[in-house]
């Protein structure tokens, strides 16, 4: 029996729990579809103990819940997800666990989406599900699946290899040789834990990236509502060169384009750890022979642990068909105006609406207040749509 909804939503992380919150703000009948058994897996089992948000607490922002007062600049990852638990509490969000999204294709005939969903509740009568919905909302966000490079001799390594979602914390490491393959802000954030905890850490710098630290992110967030971003960029790579300085000499390029315009992470540490020598960074790697590890400059060296910190790959085109005016075939934006995606809420790049009813939240990649802004304009959207109708 295929059910019938107006929206449905994919994905119950902080973009689809949101979506969701504005649509029940409205009063507009909706589901959210999680393949996971909780809210928000990313933070609540996949991150290290020490993460804490990168943007102070007022970028970081829910719709229609401020973080709480009592809360501090930078949140936990704990404190986080206290407050995305709250945030669904408050605004009776609910979402259907367990349910993995294997199709999504608009039916021409009716005008309305095809979802077709696998019920991975143990004890179900049935192994699918079918619906049918006259909006779709892709919230599956940006890190979705794991992504483990192909690594020539991977299979010889000896020791223990993990990505960094299954990294908890450094102190079982302390005196270990290890590596860290991916210098993006959770790969940083492990070398400083790792080196905190006495292991003693590398890390792979494949490209050119900015390095900013926490404040001078947070002057360009501020900025950039008010400011164009071409000069907000100019501002942030000379704060950046003043502040951080030279990280060419210690095997850091920095990219030719300025800081928002390229690749930036956020240090909370790790450079300075690098200066006094308790972190060595070392290029891209070349392959893996037993325990020694050789890199593209013919070095080599041994190690006890390897963690990858490679990153995601987004799920969407696995099981979404008909957006090729959203989303290209690996699941990203078609178009992606960065300014207009942080910078305010009247003047807002449609890189969130597709065709025929279809939307997207959370794919811009820059953070937790554009996709608040964007779960806001996609419920006042369909609001409009269905009023209209």
């Amino acid at each position: 029996m295929v059910k019938e909804e107006v929206v449905i939503i994919v994905g119950a992380g902080p973009s689809g729990i949101s979506t969701s919150a504005c649509l029940n703000h409205l009063s507009i009948p909706n589901i959210v579809l999680e393949r996971d058994d909780c809210l928000a897996s990313l933070w609540t089992k996949k991150c290290y103990d020490r993460l804490h948000l990168h943007v102070a607490k007022q970028f970081s922002n829910f719709p229609h819940m401020p973080v709480p007062a009592d809360y501090p600049k930078y949140m936990s990852k704990d404190q986080f997800v206290q407050y995305v638990d709250n945030y669904a509490r408050q605004f009776n969000v609910k979402p259907m666990y367990n349910r993995l999204v294997e199709l999504a294709t608009f039916d021409d005939t009716i005008k309305k989406w095809y979802v077709k969903v696998r019920n991975m509740q143990q004890g179900t009568q049935y192994d699918f599900d079918e619906y049918v919905c006259k909006f779709l909302v892709v919230a599956t966000g940006q890190n979705t699946d794991v992504h483990i490079p192909e690594i020539e001799g991977l299979d010889t390594f000896p020791g223990e290899v993990l990505h960094s979602t299954n990294y908890k914390s450094a102190a079982k490491y302390a005196n270990k040789h290890v590596l860290v393959l991916g210098s993006g802000n959770s790969g940083i954030d492990i070398a400083l834990d790792l080196a905190n905890f006495g292991a003693r850490t590398s890390i792979t710098v494949r490209n050119p990236v900015h390095i900013l630290n926490k404040e001078i992110l947070n002057i360009g967030l501020i900025m950039i509502k008010h400011i164009p971003l071409k000069i907000v960029d100019v501002v942030l790579a000379i704060l950046s060169k003043l502040i951080v300085g030279d990280t060419t000499k210690y095997g850091i390029p920095r990219p030719n384009r300025n800081p928002f315009s390229s690749k930036w992470i956020i240090d909370s540490g790790t450079l300075n750890k690098i200066k006094s020598g308790h972190i060595q960074v070392l290029p891209a790697l070349k392959s893996i022979l037993g325990d020694y590890i050789e890199f593209v400059n013919g070095e080599s060296y041994q190690f006890d642990v390897l963690v990858l910190a490679t990153g995601f790959r987004r799920s969407a085109s696995k099981w979404l068909q008909d957006s090729d005016y959203l989303l290209n075939e690996n699941g990203n934006l078609q178009r992606s105006e960065f300014h207009n995606s942080w910078v305010s809420k009247t003047k807002f790049a449609n890189n969130w609406k597709g065709n025929n009813g279809l939307y997207c939240v959370g794919l811009c990649g820059r953070g937790i207040e554009p996709a608040s802004i964007e779960s806001v304009k996609i419920a006042n959207d369909i609001n409009f749509l269905l009023q209209n109708e």
